[in-house]
């Protein structure tokens, strides 16, 4: 069974979380934990939503408002989407770095320029110190 898999009716969700069913109610008409919806308008909640479940139940007795609560889950799940994309992304990437061997690599130069080198070759890194000194407003 996976864990989005929505398999619990309402009161087993409630018991599985510590709730009332008729704070889990609320939960859902406010948007901070949205279960399935059988053909008959049942709720089903999966796993994923008892743990979300909880982790609501551990913000409010932290004292997070219901408000806060829902903007922690909403940026929790950005952040999901986010690294799911970069996933995705750094796979095309790897996909594309193996399927063309020989291709260009590009590189930042010290002015900010763009700086076409073989691939298997490196900048060279420049090795001198910089010392900043404020001007004197005296």
């Amino acid at each position: 069974m996976d864990e989005n898999t929505p398999v619990f009716v309402i009161s087993t969700a409630a018991e599985l979380a510590g709730m009332h069913p008729q704070t889990l109610r609320q939960y859902d008409r406010m948007g901070l934990v949205c279960p399935e919806r059988t053909a008959g308008k049942s709720r089903r909640y999966s796993m994923r939503d008892v743990v979300k479940l909880r982790e609501i139940a551990e913000l409010g007795v932290q004292g997070v408002s219901l408000e806060g609560i829902r903007r922690i889950l909403e940026l929790e799940d950005h952040v999901r989407r986010l690294e799911s994309r970069l996933r995705d992304l750094e796979s095309t990437l790897a996909d594309e770095l193996l399927n063309r061997p020989g291709r260009r690599v590009f590189a930042a130069g010290s002015a900010g320029d763009v700086i076409s080198m073989k691939a298997g070759t490196r900048t060279r890194r420049a090795n001198q110190v910089v010392i900043w000194r404020p001007r004197d407003h005296g």
